[in-house]
């Protein structure tokens, strides 16, 4: 029976050999491994990964496709919301009146704390409640909304929170974002502007509760002062009525001028009395000099100068005429009228003199009590100015005070109605064109990638769980040991490996072209055989066992295919079923079991009487297991080592099937007595712990371990397969070009 055409080729996979070690039974001693590789660290290349993925792609691909079909399914039966925004622009320079202080108030460095407080503003039970009420967006939003609802009602109402609204701030900016979804376009963005609307009202409303409130405190206490400033302005009419004045500091700096005035008056006074009662005292003492210089002094003065010349005139003349001349007599009566004119106007300076003393004196006293007087009235005013003052003053500010207070009251209620524009609506919410959820392309993107990375993940955690053996570099890295040769896998490989009646024929042959398939599976079979053998220049190897881990590893289908093929070579080959549980090398050849191994073991018969002969494979003997006998396994140790030593004599080369080496005890004494031992393990199903315990044991017994033998290598379970692919075209040609010659 041959594998389907449609098969991938598949060739061996030949190590490097510079890592073989070639093996001597002769120089080795007991417990070698003819292993001498560098033990290299346990690193993973990158084109394992890439293998992983080569072998798991069918799986990877069908999941993702799974999960991007899923995801398709459920965002088309999702349905669509969407969303509209309403931009709000926050003006900070603006101020928040315009009337007083309001009007200049600049903008403080806050913008964050600022903004952040009108988002939680735009997000508060008196925004949302008038458009959630308007819109039933409660009932929109929750399915369970009449429960909520009674829940409310019975502890409260409770705040309007709308999960489906988003109020955002982009960096840098003094905009408000104000997004709402649903599934009707048109209620997003009527529900979008109705609280940016409702959030403008809300400030107008806060703006002027606050300043009604700030008018009718400031009315209360508008009456208080208008009552604290009719008592102050009553108190000082009151004072002004009682100084009798109007107003005192005018009356003040009057009579301090009017007593400066008296002052310099009563002081040039005081000097013009003293001029002139010394001018009097110099008259009444006769002195002339006070004469000449009051009013009359100019013709006293010429009187006097007549009365010197008449003087002189009349001493000229009794000097000259005697006293009975008449010029003596007219010179004396001249004169006599002088002196007597001299007399009478002396007479009248000096009381002339002593009257204006007498004034001058007058007027000093008049000027003394008017300054007295005055004096006393400029202290009697100043002693009550002070208290004036205060009055005044106390007047003066709850005048003032009261006057601001009105003027404050009038501004709050103008900056109260007045819509501020700092905070206005930018861009009114518009119906989206396209809903934003669901987004079908960044989710199947988003499917498609995670399933992806998730499948991949699988693929390599499951790999790096996987505990057999897959890889001859695997192999040989993880157990330290040698791998001698792989083994490709061929479909139903029990049924076409079964039988070798046909393995030794000719191309021509008729059962040449039920066998064809098997070409690759010989190549590697000579391979192994090459690898075990070929390298022994100095003395033969002439006896090898194969064993296994486990059963069903494939190490009775390798020993009896590596015995043809050494067979075919022209060497004399003995293959032994020494599985004496469970025999299988007499089914491969189609021979009879009933005399064989066990019957040497127990009844003592030649071994050369047991020994079947292949008309197909001239130069190969087979000793079947015989029948099977519990006793036979204990014996085995005690007659084997002879027939090896005399078979060894006879053939070329001894290949041994013994059982699994786990678990049956003959196997241990078998690989004690054999030149080599080839452990067989089935790629991707023989545990690396179970050929490690083989290997482990068989280093106890100190016995010679030849290597492993991967069997069963394909695509699926080692990245070293590519290399049967080049072969298999290489096969394909050979074989095309071999039926056009026939």
């Amino acid at each position: 029976m041959q594998p389907p055409k449609n098969d991938p080729p598949q060739v061996p996979i030949v190590l490097d050999a510079s890592k073989l070690v070639s093996f001597n039974p002769a120089t080795a001693g007991p417990g070698y491994l003819p292993v001498d590789l560098e033990v290299e660290p346990q690193t993973v290349p990158l084109a394992h990964y890439v293998w992983i993925l080569r072998r798991h792609r069918w799986r990877i691909s069908a999941f993702v496709l799974a999960c991007v079909a899923a995801s398709v399914i459920i965002c088309s039966r999702l349905t669509p919301i969407y969303e509209s925004t309403a931009t709000i622009d926050i003006d900070r320079r603006m101020p928040p009146g315009i009337f007083g202080a309001e009007a200049v108030q600049s903008a403080s460095n806050d913008a964050d704390q600022f903004l952040a407080t009108q988002i939680r503003l735009l997000q508060s039970d008196s925004v949302l409640r008038p458009v959630a009420e308007k819109y039933n967006l409660r009932e929109a939003e929750n399915e369970n909304w009449q429960e909520e609802l009674k829940k409310d009602a019975e502890a409260g109402d409770t705040p309007v929170i709308l999960r489906k609204l988003k109020v955002t701030r982009p960096p840098n900016t003094y905009l408000l974002l104000v997004s709402y979804q649903s599934k009707d376009k048109k209620v997003a963005a009527d529900v979008a502007n109705g609280i940016a609307q409702s959030y403008l009202e809300h400030i107008y409303k806060i703006r002027y509760r606050a300043a009604a409130g700030l008018s009718q405190f400031m009315e209360k206490q508008q009456e208080e002062l208008k009552v604290r400033m009719e008592k102050s302005s009553a108190a000082l009419a009151q004072f002004e009525k009682e100084l009798n004045v109007i107003s005192p500091e005018e009356r003040t700096n009057i009579l301090s001028a009017r007593l400066l005035e008296l002052n310099s008056e009563y002081t040039k006074a005081q000097g013009d009395r003293v001029r002139k009662e010394a001018a009097f005292n110099s008259m009444r003492n006769g002195s002339m000099d006070a004469a000449f210089v009051s009013s009359q002094g100019e013709a006293l003065k010429k009187l006097t100068e007549s009365y010197n010349e008449a003087r002189q005139r009349f001493a000229d003349i009794h000097t000259r005429f005697g006293t009975n001349h008449p010029e003596f007599r007219r010179a004396q009566a001249q004169l006599d009228e002088t002196k007597r004119l001299l007399d009478q106007t002396t007479s009248s300076i000096t009381k002339r003199v002593e009257i204006e003393y007498r004034e001058a004196a007058n007027r000093e006293q008049m000027l003394e009590r008017a300054v007295g007087d005055t004096k006393k009235e400029f202290d009697r005013l100043n002693a009550r100015s002070f208290e004036y003052q205060t009055l005044k003053r106390e007047a003066e500010a709850d005048k003032r005070l009261y006057e601001e207070l009105v003027r404050k009251i009038k501004e709050a209620g103008i900056n109260a109605s007045f819509q501020n524009s700092s905070i206005r609506v930018a861009d009114w919410a518009r119906p989206g064109l396209r809903p934003v959820f669901p987004r079908t392309s960044l989710y199947v993107a988003l499917s498609f990638l995670l399933s992806l990375i998730l499948s991949v993940g699988l693929a390599i955690l499951h790999d790096s769980m996987d505990d057999t053996l897959r890889d001859p570099e695997q192999a040989s890295r993880s157990l330290r040991t040698q791998v001698v040769g792989t083994l490709p896998q061929v479909k139903s490989w029990r049924t076409q490996l079964g039988s070798v009646a046909l393995l030794g024929a000719a191309p021509n042959d008729a059962g040449a072209a039920q066998v064809k398939g098997l070409s690759q599976y010989e190549d590697a079979i000579r391979t192994l055989r090459n690898s075990i053998l070929l390298g022994e220049m100095a003395r033969e190897c002439k006896t090898l066992l194969f064993t296994s881990a486990a059963p069903s590893e494939g190490k009775s289908t390798t020993a009896v295919h590596l015995a043809i093929a050494h067979a075919q070579q022209h060497h004399k080959t003995l293959l032994v079923d020494c599985d004496l549980r469970r025999p299988t090398i007499h089914k491969r050849f189609g021979v009879s079991n009933a005399a064989g191994l066990s019957d040497v073991l127990l009844d003592g018969r030649p071994w050369e009487s047991v020994l079947m002969r292949t008309q197909s494979v001239p130069n190969l003997a087979v000793m079947p297991a015989g029948s099977v006998s519990r006793k036979s396994t204990d014996i085995v140790g005690q007659v084997l080592p002879a027939i090896l030593e005399e078979a060894g004599r006879e053939f070329d080369l001894v290949i041994l099937d013994a059982p699994p080496l786990l678990g049956f005890p003959e196997p241990l004494q078998m690989a004690a007595l054999v030149d080599g031992v080839v452990i067989v393990a089935r790629a991707g199903q023989t545990s690396r712990k179970g050929v490690a315990g083989v290997l482990s044991t068989l280093q106890r017994l100190r016995a010679n371990i030849v290597g492993v033998v991967l069997n069963e290598v394909h695509k699926e379970i080692s990245n070293s397969y590519y290399y049967y692919g080049y072969y298999g075209k290489y096969y394909k040609h050979y074989n095309s070009g071999t039926e056009e010659k026939s």
